[in-house]
């Protein structure tokens, strides 16, 4: 094992990951402490460490969460301009105007930043609600931004996306059942207002990973092909046609394979085109969400990553758009996407504090049974006297045998609960012993792999698990989990993570890997008297808008960070719920 002196931040990325799905924004510091780059890797930096403790200075209590708004802004630049490089590669005309959908993380400084980050882009918002679509009429957007609706609409939401026109803005009420349209052309008349209109298709393409099942002829959204006709049909006789301006496809949520985004789009375009060849004086084509973020950083189709990088996305999107509108010569539309995830997930980091360890039995040598022990008990302290490297395989067989058949006859009541504790501590003294072993082979047997586990430490950590963490316990999501500090110390503790809450499902067991999802975070031994802190990284997406109030664990604080040349500022902290 390498010793302290020799290991290198180098290292330590390589062990928590962080060059692979950290896009720039993080790194590990030459003093082994994590560091954030908002403005990108040539940029400032500032040590998270540093950010906690002077909160904490503040008298801050932990758990807490850190935004920083100049990343918000960054992914904003990042996602327009790979637009505009793609258009300009490809020489397509028609434009780009993206929008951002709130339901993703509805928190005032994310709306505000993303707003005036997108201002110079045209960016607009999309809105799944009435809600969510007052919230955006009061946003300061571009005259040409898109404020885009989806969802169920009834009469109120309806009448404010009208008066929303009325006012100026540019709203598009796309229509996601054929029952809307009665009531748009209904409520529109009775307004006076001319509508802006989009009809989402419902794809036959899906998407891949966690919400595949949400595309296709099933989806909860969309119109049917004979739908679509028809309402083209009531539009041209009630002399509405040219309120028609985009068709919506949406593929579904963090797709991880870009084949079946590009033919998703190319079904999309293929849409559009016949839609304006039924008269349609379509202008915008928009194609939805679906752009993933790699949280696992190992670039494949995984689902909790992704194998595209942002430009490779926005390039297939306008090269196949183009392809298939040019060759029905048919005008170039605007692109729309409404990408949510891949803009808010990497602002905000969730820091959390251990406040205890549990260690599982043996990591002292334990003491010999007495002559009045169970026979069993005393062939489990044969075979920790007699391992080897040559027989551990057979030793640790034996022991694991021996240690179910004690829980049989514990459980008739023929062993007594003292011989029980101390097989316990024999065989897990052996389990330790025997995974030293296999540390050091060039591989290791699959029949070890769970040894790791077993032997993992239970770090407690103050936090809820489902107030902030939701989708590790609701769809198993993966989060890059790394430790603040000691980052030029080797981690020689294999641990899971249990939140304080009274539910056996508060606990993160299942940590990113290149290659497989790890049982187990590498970790330090935790000191006593100093604080051990976690980064949760990635969490900016959805994890604040799905938290809940399990265990009457409130929301946790929240600091908005900036960070130049001189160093970091806190520029505001929004208490959290006791």
């Amino acid at each position: 094992m390498k010793t302290a002196k020799r290991f290198s931040p180098k290292e330590a990325e390589e062990i928590y990951l962080v060059p692979y799905w950290s896009a720039g924004f993080f790194r590990v510091g030459e003093r082994g402490e994590l560091e954030v780059t908002p403005s990108g890797p040539k940029g400032p930096s500032a040590s998270l460490l540093e950010i906690v403790e002077a909160l904490r200075d503040e008298g801050r209590p932990l758990p807490l969460v850190l935004r920083f708004p100049q990343i918000l802004e960054a992914r904003v630049r990042e996602l327009n301009e790979a637009f505009l490089r793609a258009m300009e590669k490809y020489g397509y005309q028609g434009g780009y105007r993206g929008v951002y959908p709130v339901k993703v993380n509805q928190r005032r400084l994310v709306l505000e930043t993303v707003a005036r980050a997108g201002r110079p882009y045209h960016y607009g918002l999309e809105a799944g609600s009435k809600a969510e679509l007052a919230l955006i009429l009061a946003q300061d957007l571009s005259e040409e931004a898109l404020i885009t609706t989806n969802g169920f609409k009834d009469d109120d939401f309806v009448r404010l996306a009208l008066m929303g026109r009325k006012l100026g803005r540019n709203v598009v009420i796309t229509l996601e059942k054929f029952a809307e349209l009665p009531r748009v052309i209904r409520l529109s008349k009775e307004l006076g207002v001319r509508p802006k209109l989009g009809i989402r298709y419902k794809l036959k393409a899906k998407g891949a990973g966690q919400w595949e099942a949400s595309g296709g002829e099933n989806a909860k959204f969309g119109l049917t092909t004979p739908e679509i006709v028809r309402a083209v049909e009531i539009l041209k006789a009630e002399g509405l046609l040219d309120t028609l301006v985009m068709v919506h496809a949406h593929i579904g949520s963090q797709v991880t394979d870009i084949r079946r985004i590009k033919a998703a789009v190319r079904e999309a375009a293929q849409t559009y085109v016949q839609l304006r060849k039924l008269e349609a004086p379509l202008t915008y084509l928009n194609l939805g969400g679906g752009l993933a973020v790699d949280y696992d950083g190992s670039k494949t189709n995984f689902y909790a990553s992704a194998n595209y990088t942002l430009s490779e996305y926005a390039e297939d999107l306008v090269y196949v758009t183009k392809e298939v509108v040019e060759a029905q010569r048919e005008p170039h539309p605007i692109l729309v996407t409404e990408s949510g995830r891949a803009v808010t997930a990497y602002h905000e980091v969730l820091v959390l504090e251990v406040i205890d360890v549990i260690t599982p039995p043996g990591e002292r040598r334990p003491g010999a049974p007495g002559p009045e022990a169970h026979p069993l008990v005393r062939e489990l302290w044969e075979g920790l006297e007699n391992l080897t490297p040559k027989n551990f395989r057979e030793v640790y067989h034996d022991a694991f045998a021996d240690k179910e058949t004690l829980q049989t006859l514990y459980d008739l009541g023929l062993v007594s609960l003292k011989d029980r504790a101390l097989a316990e501590e024999i065989f897990y003294h052996i389990a330790r012993k025997v995974y030293a072993i296999v540390q050091q082979l060039p591989y290791a047997p699959d029949e070890f792999e769970d040894l790791e586990k077993l032997l993992a430490d239970k770090l407690v950590c103050n936090f809820s698990i489902f107030q902030s963490l939701p989708d590790t316990w609701a769809i198993h999501q993966l989060f890059p989990i790394v430790p603040l500090s000691r980052l030029r110390e080797p981690p020689t503790r294999q641990a899971t993570l249990v939140d304080i809450s009274c539910d056996s499902d508060g606990k993160i067991d299942r940590f990113i890997d290149l290659h497989d999802v790890r049982p187990t975070l590498p970790v330090h031994p935790v000191r006593p008297g100093e604080p051990y802190y976690l980064g949760v990284f990635l969490v900016g997406a959805y994890q604040d808008v799905l938290g809940s109030s399990h265990n009457l664990f409130g929301q946790v604080g929240e600091a908005h960070v900036a960070v130049d040349e001189e160093g970091f500022a806190i520029e505001r902290f929004v208490a959290g719920e006791t």
